[in-house]
């Protein structure tokens, strides 16, 4: 089967470093070209990581008819603008996270769904880790899935970093909050019905820094997590059952090319020493990503997660926000 045919809009950090080379070693994905608003920019990145082709705008790029999907990786506030842009020239596309600055802007692209192939880009969801994870949880492995609970952390206080600018789309709920709201979805398999959260703004970016949060999901189900962009750097997602707790060990930042780590514990020990370890085998989740939308560009698969998903994660978003200003539970619409 033929390769899929991808551009990257940008030479953004994440793509040079980490999407593209991982994507290069797909099998269903071959890496033909990257734009940049500077000539210059993009034929230097793909000198760098071995790209054929080079543009110095992206309406270039989506003029391209060799091209059939797009990578967009560009600031958040212009993830839906450039979504919906190379959408209409008939390019699948692949966003970065979050989708959008809020789901009613996403709405938009109810107007291209049903031509292309538009998926969030949470690579997490490829990864044997996390679906291992979920494995357990429906075999009943936990017994009942009780609480999801998340920690995810890092230290950043440059002035010019786009996760340090408000109106691009920084702060901590944005960046790596949507991790946790998808860790949920994706072991309850069910969606939150309200929400209450927390935010602590830094005084001189504005960004929310810091931010605590619960997800009601029913019937005694719950996500709670904290997320900041000013703490010792750490991460865990565990799942509490009542027979059984699962930890996933470095359940965001995964080792690309190596191996990861699950924990089941059934708390018959203090201090988590009866845990046993599972290692699962060595993968790039970005890798997986890629080359499980390519397949489903190539009909070979259905796409895994679409426009409806997306919007889900931002209605989450959306009342979390919501609740911040109000100090109580929003209904999550």
């Amino acid at each position: 089967m033929k390769k899929v045919n991808w551009g990257v809009l940008s030479t953004a950090k994440i793509g040079r470093e980490k999407v593209i080379p991982a994507m290069q070693k797909g099998r269903w994905s071959h890496i033909a070209a990257i734009a940049s608003r500077s000539l210059a920019s993009a034929q230097t990145v793909a000198t760098e990581i071995g790209i054929a082709t080079a543009y110095g705008s992206y309406e270039e790029l989506l003029a391209d008819p060799e091209i059939e999907a797009i990578y967009n990786p560009l600031p958040n506030d212009q993830h839906v603008a450039w979504t919906l842009a190379a959408a209409r020239a008939g390019k699948h596309v692949l966003c970065e996270k979050p989708f959008s600055m809020n789901a009613h802007e996403a709405e938009q692209l109810r107007e291209v769904v049903c031509k292309v192939h538009i998926m969030e880009a949470f690579m997490v969801r490829f990864h044997p880790q996390w679906l291992r994870a979920r494995e357990l949880v429906r075999s009943g492995a936990l017994g009942d899935l009780r609480t999801v609970q998340v920690f995810f952390s890092y230290f950043n206080r440059q002035s010019d970093n786009i996760r340090n600018r408000p109106e691009v789309g920084g702060g901590a709920l944005y960046d790596i909050g949507c991790y946790a709201i998808v860790a949920g979805r994706f072991l309850f398999e069910s969606e939150p019905l309200r929400v209450m959260a927390l935010f602590d703004r830094d005084p001189e970016f504005k960004t929310d820094r810091t931010v605590t949060a619960v997800a009601d999901f029913g019937e005694g189900r719950r996500l709670d997590f904290t997320v900041s962009t000013q703490s010792t750097p750490y991460q865990r997602v565990q799942a509490v059952g009542t027979k059984q707790r699962l930890e996933l060990v470095i359940p965001f930042n995964a080792p690309l090319g190596g191996t990861t780590d699950l924990l089941l514990d059934d708390g018959s020990l203090p201090g988590a020493t009866a845990a046993v370890r599972e290692t699962l085998p060595a993968c790039d989740m970005y890798t997986l990503q890629g080359d499980a939308f390519s397949q489903a560009v190539r009909d070979e698969i259905a796409l895994p997660y679409g426009l409806d998903d997306a919007l889900r994660n931002m209605r989450i978003i959306d009342a979390m926000f919501r609740s911040g200003q109000s100090s109580q539970w929003e209904p999550v619409v």
